[in-house]
Parts: C-alpha cells; structure tokens; sequence
C-alpha cells in the first residue's frame, strides 16, 4: 500500500465494518466496501463541484459516516483534506469563528464540507472565511451514487493537513505525505503485532470516543483499522463525557482489543462511573490502552489499574505514549507486554542543575518507552548539540513519518531534527517528558514544569479534575507563579492546601491562586488546556466562564466544559 486510497481499497476487500453508535446507543454498521463506494461516490460529487487536485477542502464535521464521506472522497478525489473542530459553545462563537477562519485562510481552503446544523452556525457568519467554491452539506456528496476514476497518486502527495493543537501558540497546519502517514500506521500496527500477534481467524478490533478530526482518533483509530483491516467501533465524543461508562461498556461488548484516550478520560471514568453501572462489564479482551496526547498522571494510572482490575482489566493494558502531530502521530511506546513504570526523580536537582537523579522521595515521571524502530530521537542542548543519558534539553526527532514542515513554509532537509518544543530526558533508556518548552515557569533560577504543579493541585478536595493551569505571569519582581483552579461543581477549595501540595511538589509556596469557576479555562481544539490562552485572557481581565454550551455536536474542546452539567443532571 502506497497511499490512503491504496489502504480503502484494500479495507474493502475485507469482510470487516466501521460501527457507529450513537447517544441513544443506536447501531449503524457500514462495510468497509460500502465505505469505499460512499467514497467513489463523493469523489464524483467533488469534481462536479470544481474540486481539482491537491486543492485543500475543509471538513466541519461530527463523528458520523458523513465524516468518512468527505475525508475518503477528498482523498479519492486527489484533493486534501483539512478537519476542523465543530463549533462548540454559544458564548464564544465569535472566537471561534475567529480560530477557524484563521485556519481555513492559512490552508487556502477552496470548499468547505459541514452538515446542516454547523453550516447554519458558521456559514453565514464567517464571511471573512469564504472559501472559493463555498460551503458544502455533506449529505449532498452522496446524493447520486456515482463513481469516479481517482487521478494517480503519488506517495509523496500530500494526503492531508492536519492542525497542531495549539497549546502554546495558534495551530499551525501540518503537511503529511501518504508516505509520512503509513510510515507512522505501520509502525504501530507493527509495535501491536510484535506484542499480540493473533492468527487467523482472530483479528485485533477498536473502539474509539475520540474526535475525527484529532490525530490520536483519525490516524491512531481510524486509518490504523483500515490499514489492518479491523473491525472498528466509534461513538462520538459527546457521548463519553455524557455517560463515560459507555467507552467501557462498548469495549466489554465488541470484546475489543485496541483503545486509546489521553490522561483525563481515565480520571473522568474515575469520577462518574458508580458500581453499579459496570454490572456485566469485563475488560479482559483490552490489550492495549493507549495513553498519551497530554501529560500522563501517574496517580490516574494507579487507580484506574486497581479499581478495574475487578472487571477483568489485565495490568499490562494500561500503555503510556509520547507523540505529536508533526511526527504524523507516535514516536515512543512503552512496553506493550510490560506493566508501565513510573519513576521518582530529586526535584531540586531536576529544576535547578536539570540532571535526572533518582530519588525515592522525589516528583514521580511516568516512563513513555522508547522510539518506534522507525522513529529517531535524542535530547538536544539549546544549540542543538546532543545530551547524554540523564540530562534535561530538548526533545528532538527524525524519521520517515516526520513533517518536512508547515503548509507555507519552506520545508525541513530530510536528514534534520525536528525539535519538538517539549523537555525532556532518557532514562534506562525510556523517554521522561519533563514539560513543554514555551511552557516551563523560571522561579529564582530554577525550572519548573507546570504539570508537575498540575498534578499535585488535582489532589487536593473540591479541585475538578484536570482542570488546573500553572502560569509564569511577570511581575515587578519578575517571573511569577499564577496557579489556576476550577472548583466542582458545589464544592469548596482550600487555598492553603493548594500552597501545601505545590509545597510538597516542588519545594516552592510563592505563588497565587486563582480560584474559578467550572469551565472557565480556555482550550485548545484537542482539549488541552492551554497556558498560553489562559495567562493572556488573565492580563486582559477576560478570564471569565463562559456562557452556556450549545447544543450542536460537542467536539472534545467542549468535554470537560460539559461534565459539570452532566454532574448535576446526574445528581452525582
């Protein structure tokens, strides 16, 4: 297989479907053949639309067939598709028109692919936005049902454009090749099989809550089924923050194998599941869970291995990973077949002298493994010379999977690294992620990552979890330590056992706390909370809740924002 046509094509000769459930816990099965002709069909209705090769489309889309739909037919169609977070929330409409406007004008987007509801949110009113062959409803590209003749693609075409997430800055539209992405899809199918190679008639199979147009849910979930070819179960993203029993219950059910979530859903299915809902649910078919797309917490870890370790969840599941878009998704595994580590390091020393010195009674890392056979990585000083083992720099990589660069910009030498805007250092051989670059606080000389401060503040009682952001605001007296927490819903938080916990942490108890309320931190379109965007709203005087969500299809931006309501609703 050569390109993501190459990867349908094959899929479809397969007797394995994509399943989509949706909130009422309703089933459509699709074929991979009928997704394949769907595909055909919208590729037609591309070209009869002006749509010529290489010419960027956006998709505005939900966790749907429809979404299959325009992303395969683009690709069918020779075209480059570019997904794009739906609209998530009433009281900030503007900013998000604002966003993607910004994005749909970086990518030259020349048609853009949404569904009735999104297209009468955004269509109207994006003006700036309009895109050459204007707005699209995606239920219009299957209409007539008639083939096209794909053009010839080449390996090194571009497949798609796919955004950072924009922790530290705005999102940045990212080139990858057909080669990039199964460069990077076949080493994870590689990584599984090496680990739990079944033979025949036994086939590893996915279920998936995470958005389409995130790469962890698009090329992680999704293009890693067909390329496989696996069955695949998807729910939407609103549907798991509503009722995060149901990720579990559906792996129980389709006796998956393969499922992926980053560090908060794990805490989430924590907090809102009761007993009583997991009656009938067994893990034991879960082999591989992988977690990444934000800062691992060990403590989340801990828990989730113990307390379903009870519904048959084995302790090996559980995988901590480190990726990014720009190395098209994974770069590290740790061991599949291994119960993940977590290690202890003197905090001091770390922060002050950036050595990585084990310490019983130091701040806990979790290891994330080491690179795929396909990726290369190293830690780097600031000058770009290599670190050795124990030493804090720079993560840096490079690898057939790896972006020559942005939509725009003139692209990378082949051979060079790319550096990946996090810290971090080798240890045993593991990579330990220490924080990202542009988000490391400097307090009296020494460095701090702030999701170390994070995780220590989620400890403490009434904190919501994962909604805290550590800030380096500067001050008269120069850089100073700004500590954002979102209370839950109807509870309290005590601002001394806030200091306490940093205290505890780091070593360090200067600092302020701003206590707020549920769903006032701002996000990125991954549903990261971004530092960035919330010490820039704090000097503006605009860090302020937001208005009530809309009730249009909620993209992962909007999960936690939602979970307070969905608390109350629950009377949990």
């Amino acid at each position: 297989m050569k390109t993501l046509a190459d990867v349908l094509t094959r899929a479809a000769a397969s007797p394995q479907a994509v399943t989509f459930i949706d909130a009422r816990g309703g089933e459509e099965r699709v074929a991979y053949v009928a997704v394949a002709d769907r595909a055909r069909a919208a590729a037609a209705m591309l070209r009869k639309h002006g749509v010529e090769p290489q010419e960027r489309v956006g998709i505005i889309l939900p966790t749907s067939i429809g979404f299959f739909d325009a992303f395969f037919g683009c690709i069918i169609a020779g075209a480059v598709p570019v997904p794009l977070y739906p609209p998530t929330r009433l009281g900030r409409l503007d900013e998000y028109h604002e966003r993607t406007a910004q994005m749909l004008r970086s990518v030259d987007a020349k048609l853009v692919i949404t569904d009735g509801r999104a297209g009468k949110v955004i269509g109207n009113t994006m003006l700036a936005a309009q895109p050459a062959r204007g707005w699209l409803d995606v239920r219009e590209l299957t209409r007539d049902m008639v083939a096209v003749m794909r053009p010839t693609l080449g390996e090194d075409d571009i497949a798609f454009v796919q955004f950072s997430s924009g922790t530290t800055g705005a999102p940045k539209p990212i080139v990858l090749t057909h080669r990039q992405i199964l460069s990077n899809v076949t080493a994870i199918l590689g990584a599984i099989d090496e680990a739990y190679p079944l033979a025949a008639p036994e086939r590893h199979s996915c279920v998936s809550w995470l958005p389409l147009y995130h790469d962890m849910g698009l090329i992680g979930c999704v293009l890693a089924a067909l390329a496989y070819p696996g069955e695949l179960t998807l729910l939407g993203p609103e549907t798991f923050v509503t009722d995060p029993v149901r990720w579990l219950r559906t792996i129980s059910e389709k006796r998956a194998t393969i499922s992926a979530a980053p560090s908060f859903a794990y805490s989430l299915c924590l907090e809102r599941i009761d007993e009583t809902e997991l009656v009938g649910v067994n893990l034991s078919s879960w082999r591989v869970g992988l977690n990444g797309a934000e800062p691992v917490a060990p403590a989340v870890m801990t828990r989730f291995s113990e307390r379903f370790a009870r519904r048959g969840l084995r302790p090996e599941t559980l995988t901590p990973v480190y990726g990014l878009a720009e190395a098209t998704l994974a770069v590290t595994f740790s061991d599949l077949k291994g119960k993940w580590s977590v290690s202890r390091f003197d905090t001091q020393k770390l922060a002050g002298e950036g050595v990585a010195v084990p310490d019983e009674e130091g701040m806990q890392l979790v290891a994330l493994g080491r690179p795929l056979p396909s990726i290369q990585l190293r830690i780097a000083s600031e000058d770009g010379v290599g670190l050795a083992e124990n030493t804090l720099g720079r993560i840096q990589i490079r690898g057939p999977s790896v972006t020559r660069g942005y939509l725009g910009e003139p692209p990378r030498a082949v051979d060079a690294w790319l550096d990946t805007g996090d810290t971090g250092f080798i240890h045993g051989g593991e990579l330990f992620v220490y924080g990202r670059t542009k988000d490391i606080i400097v307090l009296r000389g020494r460095k701090y990552a702030p999701q170390d401060i994070e995780h220590a503040v989620s400890a403490v009682p009434g904190v919501r979890a994962g909604c805290v952001a550590a800030v380096g605001i500067t001050g008269p007296e120069g850089e100073e330590l700004h500590v954002f927490v979102e209370h839950a819903r109807g509870k309290t938080i005590d601002e001394a056992a806030v200091r306490d916990a940093i205290g505890s942490a780091t070593g360090f108890n200067e600092l302020r706390v701003v206590v707020l309320e549920p769903g006032t931190l701002p996000r990125t379109s991954s549903g990261k909370i971004s530092r960035s965007d919330t010490a820039r709203r704090f000097r503006a005087g605009t860090l302020t809740p937001p208005a009530p969500l809309s009730m249009l299809k909620l993209g992962i931006t909007a999960l936690r924002s939602k979970l307070a309501m969905v608390k109350t609703r629950s009377g949990t």
